[in-house]
């Protein structure tokens, strides 16, 4: 395959969208912005591209919890058309509003490949207020999640009030035995958050910060990966740029840790 395109969603409170395109561009994909009303009336084709991307924002606001509008009108209009990109080995992902529609959708877990039934959900955070901050996470190197693959461990920002991942016992064991917990939080030492604020930012269950289907080709987590173009996104980019001179290295770096998730993705049609 010659060009990878994605689909990017975009309106009714949604943002996010232009920094994923760029991301994905720099990934080597083909990114492109569409209107769920234009997947809705047909004036565009799911059947066209290769990767859909539910990004984040505040779907109609949230008004009804976060991704619960979204993931009804898309279920209601085209859910035919999602189980058939599904169906046809393409790629999804959810960040942070996305993740909580690809839930309400029931696209994630997708336990027993049922893609249909709603099992878990993303709650309000434990802090109670919502959270802007940079936070350390670990790979579960056993999960089949195509996204994280070759990475072990990286930073991204968080800015969700809705991010607890919270599911009855039965659904977490079967998520942790599929090694479906792709994402989790962690301390910068690189050991497990336990549930610690700030590392862990929401309270998430087993510091479970995304997850994928048991294929690895739908993932959703609540860091943004997006926001993680370039190096000097990084709060500390003036510290590690000091650090690179003082090693007299060199400053380039080819691709920055967010956009490596990205073109895991785009790789994967190679």
């Amino acid at each position: 395959m010659s060009e990878v395109k994605v689909l990017i969603l975009t309106g009714y409170g949604l943002n996010c969208d232009y920094e994923t395109a760029h991301a994905f561009r720099l990934a080597g994909a083909n990114p492109g912005l569409v209107h769920i009303n234009d997947l809705i009336d047909g004036t565009v084709s799911p059947d066209d591209f290769q990767i859909m991307v539910f990004g984040g924002g505040f779907s109609w606001a949230d008004d009804h919890g976060a991704g619960v509008i979204e993931a009804v009108r898309l279920k209601t209009n085209i859910g035919d058309k999602i189980y058939k990109f599904i169906d046809d080995k393409k790629l999804i992902i959810g960040i942070c509003n996305g993740f909580q529609c690809l839930v309400n959708l029931g696209l994630l877990p997708g336990l027993d490949y049922d893609y249909k039934k709603r099992s878990v959900a993303l709650m309000e955070n434990d802090c109670g207020n919502f959270r802007d901050q940079w936070v350390n996470l670990k790979i579960n190197k056993k999960s089949p999640c195509v996204f994280t693959r070759g990475i072990t461990e990286i930073e991204l920002p968080v800015r969700h009030g809705e991010g607890k991942f919270y599911c009855d016992k039965s659904i977490l064991r079967k998520i942790k035995k599929n090694n479906q917990d792709a994402l989790l939080y962690a301390k910068p030492d690189g050991e497990a958050a336990d549930g610690e604020f700030p590392h862990n930012p929401n309270g998430s269950l087993c510091d479970i910060a995304g997850i994928c289907d048991p294929t690895g080709r739908i993932f959703g987590l609540m860091p943004h990966p997006e926001a993680y173009n370039h190096p000097f996104n990084h709060p500390d980019w003036t510290f590690e740029i000091e650090k690179i001179k003082r090693k007299k290295g060199s400053r380039e770096q080819k691709i920055s840790p967010g956009v490596k998730l990205f073109k895991n993705g785009v790789d994967y049609f190679s």
